[in-house]
């Protein structure tokens, strides 16, 4: 036999020292009455009873204490071993850890998405056997394949950038170890996770990666890999540099994009799946419907130490020893005994505070902040696991109720480690009001109505994201950059994850199947607009009107383009005339031509003049010098020749 909590075992040596405090207080009472009383009127004046109630009262109430202090360390025996047996797969996940997926282009940057993601992977395989594999320049295995899947988690939540001894991205490499490692389990087919933001590949690189495809082919290892990071990119952080950011060999700030061609090939190239982080694709579902697609087979587990528990044995004869150390204590009086121990009891009701009871009542009284700490300082004073992830749940309904939606989304999702199938049903749902809840916020700076009456329709919605368009707008000519977005569509996307999570737990939910599709349906009318808007700025930047505005650097009037066609028609260009339509032609080939200037102020067409070259085709005789000057300044200003685009840099190690 064996004690859980043997500390309490020291409370043990208080019991000698009750025993002789109260044989103490005994005598000192008899030697009080003696030296009161004289000993020829003590039969007159005292009545002596029997002292062995007393005693009786005494001895239980040492014993009950002693029982309780037993139970309080929870004696258990031993019941023997078990061995754990599942049914299971083999499943290595790779994770990039190159400088590069620090680049925050995505919320709060690509390596904190990748672990997030590792995690819900482990989750929603629990009965799989799971490997760890992180790499950059250089591959290790951190974790071996194991149906530990705690372990696997302390793992990736340790690591880090700093970790890579090489920098980089090598891909075939990570490819070529994890079918190593999964070749040795002797299973026919595997399966092998890619967390990376890609990989600009040369060509020698191209070919290990085709030897490394073909050898994960050969050996049945199915490949998923999900790419992480935009196509505009972000600065890579460095802190060896002055302003957090890498410099190239020209001083200028390294840039990181998406690189999806090699992440697309190796998924191709051993029959997997390729799937981009955000784009609103429920990837851990993507990644266990692969992975039931392969055998399962029988793996032992660790051994675990069968216990059985005996506090409970205790706890009962320590109260029926309390009660009997109450009742012999009053001299047979049965009902100030009564009295004694109903007192004893309600005084134990009522002086023991219940947290649990008054976050109840604070949640149902609608004292919604008030309900959110009790339930947070539960929380926090109980130990890991189910009990913990249930006040969780608690603090973010409160949370969510008060509207502090920030808070409630980081405690639903500590809330989803239970292993509840409802409270983790209640978790993803929650999660997802509360990402759709902030990405609403973000659009039009309110949350999203309760009320039926109040929903906004898709009209509604076309309005208030066109407004924040407009505002975006004013936003960026005053030289604001940020964009509210970005991380709107990243919130929305991961809501209708965790709705579709929710849904695979609870496929009853009606709650969750209609704010999954309301999520949907604003979403990709939400990134219709944005393609819209892009459409129109591109339009606006990159084609002048005719008359409008200038032609652009090589081009000859109208729509010339380096051939010098003339454009008959066009404001500012040659009129119909008599030379205008039959007479020869200059600059054909060049896209330059050529006019002379009335020197009668006759307001008839412009003449070619071949000793004259060089001028725009926009010029006009009749303008003054002020509005030539203001012409040319407006032709050559950077607004009407599109934005400026700075020199960049592909982030690449050196070699």
């Amino acid at each position: 036999m064996s004690f859980d909590q043997p500390a309490w075992l020291i409370l043990l040596m208080l019991i000698p020292f009750l025993g002789f405090s109260a044989l103490m207080m005994i005598r000192l009472r008899r030697a009080q009455w003696s030296s009161f009383v004289a000993p020829r009127l003590r039969n007159v004046l005292l009545k002596r009873g029997s002292s062995l109630p007393r005693w009786l009262s005494l001895i239980f109430l040492l014993i009950a204490c002693i029982t309780l202090i037993i139970a309080l360390a929870r004696p258990r025996g031993d019941a023997g071993t078990k061995t754990e047996k599942t049914m299971g797969r083999n499943v290595m996940i790779a994770l990039d850890i190159s400088r590069s997926m620090k680049v925050s282009d995505v919320s709060p940057d690509r390596l904190t998405q990748a672990k997030v993601l590792s995690y819900e992977l482990l989750e929603s395989m629990p009965s799989e056997r799971i490997g760890f594999i992180a790499f950059a320049g250089t591959p290790f295995v951190y974790a071996p394949l194991t149906i530990d899947h705690t372990a696997v988690r302390e793992t990736i939540e340790q690591i880090d950038e700093n970790w890579a001894p090489l920098g980089g991205s090598d891909l075939s490499a990570a490819v070529h170890l994890a079918t190593e490692t999964l070749k040795k389990t002797g299973q026919k087919n595997n399966a092998l996770i890619i967390l990376s933001d890609g990989e600009e590949i040369s060509e020698a690189q191209d070919i290990n990666l085709d030897e490394a495809i073909k050898e994960a082919e050969r050996a049945g290892v199915y490949i998923v890999t999900v790419g992480f990071g935009t196509e505009n990119g972000g600065y890579v952080p460095n802190p060896n540099f002055q302003n957090g950011q890498g410099l190239d060999e020209n001083g200028r700030p390294v840039i990181s994009r998406i690189q999806t061609a090699a992440l697309r090939k190796i998924a191709e190239g051993t029959k997997g799946r390729f799937a981009a982080a955000g784009s609103g694709l429920d990837i851990p579902e993507l990644v266990k419907s692969v992975v039931n697609d392969l055998d399962t087979f029988e793996m032992q587990g660790r051994e675990r130490k069968i216990s059985v528990e005996f506090y409970q044995w205790l706890v009962l004869p320590a109260i029926l020893l309390l009660m009997v150390s109450i009742v012999t204590g009053t001299r047979w009086k049965p009902i100030q005994a009564l009295a004694l121990i109903t007192g004893f009891f309600l005084t134990i009701d009522h002086s023991e505070a219940n947290d649990i009871t008054e976050a109840k009542n604070a949640l149902v009284g609608k004292r919604y902040e008030e309900a959110q700490k009790n339930y947070h300082d539960l929380a926090e004073k109980s130990r890991p696991g189910e009990i913990r992830s249930r006040y969780r749940l608690g603090e973010a309904s409160a949370a969510y109720k008060a509207q502090d939606f920030r808070a409630a989304r980081m405690a639903f999702s500590e809330s989803l480690l239970s292993q509840d199938s409802k409270v983790l049903a209640n978790g993803h749902l929650g999660l997802g009001n509360s990402l759709f809840q902030l990405g609403w916020k973000g659009l039009n700076n309110e949350s999203y109505p309760t009320d039926p009456a109040e929903i906004p329709d898709i009209n509604r919605f076309d309005t208030i994201v066109k407004e924040a368009i407009a505002k975006l707008r004013e936003q960026k000519d005053n030289g604001d950059s940020a964009n509210p977005f970005e991380p709107l569509i990243t919130n929305w996307s991961d809501s209708v994850r965790h709705y579709q999570s929710a849904l695979a737990l609870d496929p009853n939910d009606k709650v969750a199947l209609k704010n999954r599709d309301l999520s949907m349906t604003y979403l990709n009318r939400l990134r219709e607009l944005l393609k819209e808007e892009e459409e129109e700025m591109k339009n606006a930047m990159g084609m002048a009107q005719p008359g409008e505005g200038p032609p652009q650097e090589g081009e000859g009037d109208g729509k010339g383009k380096g051939k010098g066609k003339n454009k008959k028609d066009g404001k500012g260009d040659q009129e119909e005339g008599d030379e205008g339509e039959n007479g020869p032609e200059k600059g054909e080939g060049d896209g330059e031509d050529e006019e002379e200037n009335d020197q009668n102020g006759n307001n008839g067409p412009p003449k070619k003049d071949e000793n004259q070259k060089g001028k725009n085709s926009g010029d006009n005789p009749n303008e003054s010098p002020q509005e030539r000057a203001n012409r040319i300044l407006t032709e050559n200003a950077d607004q009407e020749k599109g934005p400026v685009t700075p020199g960049q840099r592909r982030y690449r190690d050196a070699e």
